[in-house]
């Protein structure tokens, strides 16, 4: 469904120094820096799947999302969505995909969304019947009864990004780029999303490349990812295997019914955390169990609890390494 080859985008920036001088003279002879923020990626994503799409900010993500949304030309290499080439734009092609950032709005500001529903069903040709069949639907799957006769500017931000998805949504695209959808909502809001695109995923076999800051959003519902950094493909697999590459420690979470030293919890690991009554170790796993028993039998431990390194530390362990996969 979508697929990526030897994809580069280049930007000529012009060179600003200080001073007035300076300045002028970049006036009448200007210089320019060459930014490459895609640099040579490609990947293939098949029908159907949700992939994430991850990378430090500035990394390319959205560049690469607006190229394969044909906003940005490519400098060179090689895309197609759905069997079309993004940049020529094609009207059935504009059909098959929607768009949608966390941070930019379609709805129209002083007009309730419904207006804005009907504004999209009228640009993609949607028939009568099938507006009624899926705007029910849609409706019914993000509760947008009381929400949609209410002006746009006063809806809150979760209210607004739940409208936002029914509006790109009215067309059905085949194709759907989320970037950044839970950007800034509270955590049951964002769960509320999670759940609505899993849902719609399953209903209509729409491919999906998901970006986001919050990993809860990529590990609900992607099983696959691709990680990018500068502008080049750093890794694409299964989640699964950054965690088993990287995520070589758990965390030992301790709770002490007498106070312990520093320096005697760091003979059992390194500690990340030492606060009164409170301590976090990190232990290598294959003797994180041995490292239990000893801190039970030599510690006066109240509670006890092992975990695995948290994704967000994995993923950026892995972007800072800097290894391709």
């Amino acid at each position: 469904m979508i697929e990526v080859r030897d994809l580069v985008k280049h930007y000529q920036v012009t060179k600003r120094e200080g001073g007035f001088a300076k300045s002028l003279r970049a006036f009448f002879k200007r210089e320019y820096d060459t930014v490459k923020a895609v640099d040579g990626i490609g990947f293939a994503i098949p029908k159907g799947e949700i992939v994430g799409f991850l990378g430090p900010n500035g990394a390319g993500k959205t560049t690469t999302l607006k190229m394969l949304a044909g906003l940005l030309h490519p400098t060179a290499g090689a895309l197609s969505v759905a069997g079309y080439k993004p940049q020529e734009r094609a009207r059935d092609f504009l059909g098959t995909i929607a768009m949608v950032l966390g941070q930019k709005q379609q709805l129209i500001w002083d007009l309730p969304p419904a207006d804005t529903f009907l504004l999209n069903k009228a640009i993609y040709g949607v028939s009568d019947a099938d507006y009624q069949e899926r705007i029910g639907e849609l409706t019914e799957m993000l509760g947008l009864a009381p929400l949609v006769t209410r002006q746009a500017r006063k809806l809150s931000l979760g209210e607004r990004m739940k409208c936002e998805l029914a509006a790109a949504l009215i067309h059905r695209p085949q194709v759907l780029f989320l970037d950044e959808p839970t950007i800034g909502l509270d955590v049951n809001m964002q769960q509320v999303l999670r759940d609505f695109i899993a849902d719609y995923n399953k209903r209509t076999g729409a491919t999906i490349l998901l970006t986001s800051h919050y990993m809860a959003d990529v590990t609900a519902l992607c099983k696959r990812v691709i990680v990018i950094d500068r502008g080049r493909l750093i890794f694409d697999g299964d989640l699964a295997a950054i965690l088993e590459r990287m995520a070589l420690d758990k965390a030992v979470k301790l709770n002490f019914s007498a106070p312990v030293a520093r320096e005697r919890l760091e003979t059992y690991g390194g500690v990340t955390r030492a606060e009164g009554l409170e301590a976090e170790l990190r232990v290598s796993r294959g003797i994180v169990a041995a490292t239990a028993q000893r801190i039970l039998a030599e510690l006066p431990v109240a509670d006890i609890a092992i975990e695995d390194t948290p994704i967000e530390a994995v993923i950026g362990q892995f972007m800072t390494a800097g290894v391709t996969m």
